[in-house]
């Protein structure tokens, strides 16, 4: 199966231990990382979408991507 996420943080060092943990998951990186400014929070937030191939198994809506 093949597995997508998009992560979301806060612009500091969260959102680079995210991305980087999911890379250490063996996740990649996909497209280009976006930067938006939270008119709510009025801050700035990171995004990036990532991407993992996963052999020998059937995705399904109840499929929790943070476990892999």
């Amino acid at each position: 199966m093949k597995l997508y996420r998009f992560l979301t943080a806060p612009d500091d060092a969260s959102f680079c231990h995210k991305v980087t943990a999911a890379l250490n998951k063996g996740w990649h990186l996909f497209g280009s990382p976006t930067y938006a400014y939270d008119k709510k929070a009025k801050t700035m937030r990171c995004g990036q979408a990532v991407v993992k191939d996963v052999e020998g198994q059937e995705y399904g809506p109840d499929t929790k991507l943070s476990d892999w």
